[in-house]
């Protein structure tokens, strides 16, 4: 079988390739990356000389590149990660995640359409979405499969487009699709503009830890790893034209996740219990700011078995101590060295 995974060389892509690499090693695996800010390669040091690995740079919204690489690869499945992802960069530039995320997502529909037209028995198109497309919840209640859409931000809007377009694909050309939305994923590897390792770095330098608003926002975070085992038993085990909701059950408003990841943080880097708290800044909210999301994960758990493997402690302390103990990739990130190779070297 040969997969093709994009955005492979970002977070949650990185942690689903070594996944499937390792425990799939009569796969080939294709990993297409565009290597934007947030895919770094770095990511995937220990996996990129295994012989079922192949890496290609390429840009989902290039049409011709994508239908190239089709007709050349004869990929069996998609695995489609690839997205533009952060909601602050959305608002201030919109458009980018439209291209990315809406037309991205057709040409790749539109190139599997094409290669399999002739024969879609055993092809699997996966694509992986947020909880963000639903909407805010209130004080009570959770995301279900059916929940109806209410994207708030363009990032969740272009998710969300991305999302119908899929559907839309398996009832009019009966493309054999199945989909995902996800919660927060933490973990190893995560760029850090995001909360946790943003977080994480400042304490360890003593900076300031921007909150929006009064940090009374609700998240539920899943561990990166969780939702790669979820994406594995889900491309393999899930029912074609079916959705999955997949939680951490791991609620936490942002402040009270703060002031434990600070407690963390005091006792790793052997400060006094308080001190990082200390540096804890409340900033202007963000414009449009969903007060919760909260994923009722039932549906995977009854129909394929899967659940968080760890608590949110738990995987906390195992994030705190892979940033700590990887400090070069950090500074490497935050530096921007990592183009230097593993950027650079495909640009010519």
């Amino acid at each position: 079988m040969k997969i093709l995974i994009t955005g492979g060389a970002g977070f949650i892509g990185s942690h689903v390739i070594r996944l499937f690499i390792n425990k799939y090693p009569n796969y080939e695996i294709v990993n297409l990356d565009k290597l934007t800010y947030a895919g770094n390669l770095e990511n995937l040091t220990d996996i990129e000389n295994a012989s079922n690995y192949k890496f290609v740079k390429g840009d989902i919204v290039d049409k011709d590149f994508v239908f190239d690489l089709f007709k050349q690869e004869q990929f069996d499945g998609v695995i489609h990660l690839a997205a533009e992802s952060h909601v602050d960069r959305s608002i201030s530039n919109p458009t980018e995640f439209i291209m990315t995320n809406i037309v991205g997502t057709v040409n790749l529909l539109n190139a599997a359409r094409e290669e399999w037209k002739d024969n879609m028995e055993n092809k699997i198109f996966y694509h992986v979405s947020t909880d963000e497309v639903y909407g805010s919840l209130g004080d009570e209640g959770f995301f279900l499969e059916d929940t109806p859409y209410d994207p708030r931000s363009p990032y969740s809007a272009s998710k969300a487009s991305s999302d119908h377009l899929v559907r839309a694909y398996h009832h009019t050309f009966k493309m054999p699709v199945k989909l995902s939305n996800c919660s927060n994923n933490y973990g190893a590897n995560q760029f850090p503009e995001k909360l946790l390792p943003l977080m994480i770095n400042n304490i360890k330098h003593s900076k300031a830890l921007p909150v929006y608003g009064k940090g009374d926002n609700i998240r539920d975070w899943l561990w990166v790893n969780d939702h790669a085992r979820a994406i594995d038993v889900i491309y393999h085990e899930g029912k074609i034209g079916e959705t999955y909701n997949i939680g951490g059950h791991n609620e936490w408003k942002n402040i009270d996740l703060i002031h434990l990841l600070c407690n963390v943080m005091d006792k790793k880097l052997g400060r006094p219990k308080g001190e990082s708290a200390k540096l804890i800044t409340f900033v202007t909210d963000r414009a449009g700011h969903d007060m919760r999301y909260a994923i009722d994960a039932t549906k995977i758990k009854n129909e394929l078995d899967w659940e968080p493997s760890i608590t949110f402690e738990q995987g906390l302390e195992k994030t705190v101590d892979w940033y700590l103990e990887n400090e070069s990739w950090l500074n490497n990130i935050t530096s921007g060295d990592y183009k230097t190779y593993y950027v650079n070297q495909y640009e010519n």
